[in-house]
């Protein structure tokens, strides 16, 4: 083929193509949802540019060249960064078009996490779990030691409270001791230490020197 325009050098005939600008992802349908936008959450924040351009966005930065100027980053890693944000949600664009967090999806993800929690009041499932505690604490009728959790502390006051006082019988605070003595042998916890959160706990009350356990403890929780 002879080239009738000497301005422009011989090249292959290709097809002619108009080319627009790409428009921007929509990612409306490809957020995740339930579980899986919980599951993804702490992988998200796990890479230290993604924080950083999060909190950028946080602070009012609204385009990818103020993100990356205000989180030390190229507009690069700023744009990718963002992109991830968008796919999962957490950063949106506003009225005007500048970047915004996304507060709806937190308190989605919130009522999310909310009702994911296993329900409770099942007492049969109760009692194998606060069986499971008082084995893990409980030796051969010895407190090897108190749990950190409060909550795991409380079940194993009250199986020590149930196993040690009669509802309604009174004692001296010499028998008290006494008692509450046998459970500490060899352990970590003394017998005044036991005594005292066993009548924070309203298992225990006391008047002058006498101790009862009352038929009911209402502060006594369970795990």
């Amino acid at each position: 083929m002879v080239n009738d325009r000497p301005d422009r050098p011989d090249r292959p005939d290709r097809p002619v193509t108009s080319e627009a600008p790409v428009p921007p992802p929509s990612f409306a349908e490809s957020v995740p949802s339930g579980r899986a936008a919980l599951s993804a959450l702490p992988g998200l924040f796990a890479e230290e540019g993604r924080v950083r351009a999060f909190a950028a966005v946080a602070l009012g930065a609204g385009g990818a060249a103020q993100v990356a100027a205000a989180a030390g980053l190229s507009v690069r890693d700023a744009s990718a960064a963002l992109r991830r944000l968008r796919e999962q949600g957490v950063v949106t664009s506003g009225d005007g078009g500048e970047l915004v967090v996304a507060h709806d999806r937190f308190r989605e993800l919130a009522r999310e996490a909310r009702s994911t929690v296993p329900a409770t009041g099942d007492p049969a499932a109760e009692d194998d779990r606060a069986g499971m505690i008082v084995r893990t604490f409980v030796k051969d009728g010895r407190l090897v030691r108190l749990p950190a959790r409060w909550t795991r502390k409380k079940v194993v006051l009250r199986h020590i409270a149930e196993q040690t006082f009669v509802p309604g019988a009174e004692y001296p605070e010499r028998t008290v001791d006494e008692k509450l003595r046998a459970w500490c042998d060899e352990g970590d916890v003394d017998h005044v230490t036991l005594r005292r959160h066993l009548v924070d706990l309203g298992h225990l009350r006391r008047s002058g020197g006498t101790y009862w356990r009352p038929a009911r403890s209402d502060r006594a929780g369970t795990a």
